[in-house]
């Protein structure tokens, strides 16, 4: 299927590694121009690097940013101020219990989570619908609706994109701009290599064990019964901001592998 992006201005926040990288391939893989982005110069050389040798003659530019702050944000619009597609991508996640989560760390995430693709967001739609047409996408999770009692603030921000980008949709009804979030199950990205790594160690397991362990005993709802790859994730961000899927406005679709059991 053509998804007829070639020539469109793709934005990835986050996209140095799992998720993000996967997405920026893929989008690249359809004629895309792509925007990599990460906190250090470093990282987004790396990540263009890694595209171009999966994707030869993709084209590509690195913006080093920190996309978690306001001035962070500012500075990457300077540098691009105009996207048809912008895939909000960045986020954190740690586990600690809720009587541990201080204020400022609630704080630090909702600004990383959620107001990073707020603010991108709003300086990239008024381009949109001066255009006609755009695609805004959220990357939430499913812990947006299967909250975590391990990180319950990291699954308030997921839940919190999938508002902001219900709320968006809403807002340019009847226009070419489309704003979806996507919930994609646990990954198998750098956070959940480290964590399988290192419970692999201390209890002396293969990573096969404790694959099976946490699919068991941490998300035994998963109909997928492993973690899914980035790539899996990032072929259905690339359908969400083609020309081919204008039905699917305002909605959260969920690419979680069957974790949450909810019909709806």
């Amino acid at each position: 299927m053509n998804l007829g992006l070639q020539g469109k201005l793709a934005v990835v926040s986050g996209s140095t590694a799992g998720i993000g990288l996967a997405i920026a391939a893929a989008l690249a893989a359809e004629g895309t121009k792509v925007v990599v982005n990460g906190r250090t110069q470093a990282r987004v050389d790396a990540a263009l690097k890694t595209i171009q040798q999966h994707v030869p003659g993709a084209e590509l530019r690195g913006v080093a940013a920190d996309l978690g702050t306001a001035a962070g944000v500012e500075s990457f619009l300077h540098q691009i101020p105009n996207a048809d597609v912008l895939v909000n991508n960045l986020g954190i996640f740690e586990a600690k219990s809720f009587f541990e989560i201080s204020d400022a760390a609630w704080m630090h995430f909702f600004e990383v989570n959620v107001l990073s693709g707020v603010r991108l967001a709003r300086a990239y739609l008024p381009g949109m619908l001066k255009k006609n047409w755009g695609r805004v996408i959220f990357i939430s999770s499913e812990s947006a609706q299967h909250i975590p009692a391990e990180m319950i603030h990291y699954g308030m921000t997921k839940t919190a994109q999938v508002a902001v980008a219900r709320g968006l949709a809403e807002s340019v009804a009847g226009t070419g701009v489309t704003v979806n979030s996507v919930l994609p199950g646990p990954t198998a990205s750098e956070g959940a290599a480290d964590f399988i790594d290192s419970v692999a160690r201390e209890q002396k397991l293969t990573k096969p064990e404790v694959e099976k362990w946490f699919f068991s005993n941490i998300r035994p709802t998963s109909l997928l019964k492993r973690f899914e790859t980035p790539e899996e994730i990032a072929t259905v961000v690339a359908f969400v901001a083609s020309t081919q899927s204008v039905a699917i406005n305002g909605a959260a679709v969920r690419a979680e592998g069957g974790v949450v059991r909810s019909i709806f």
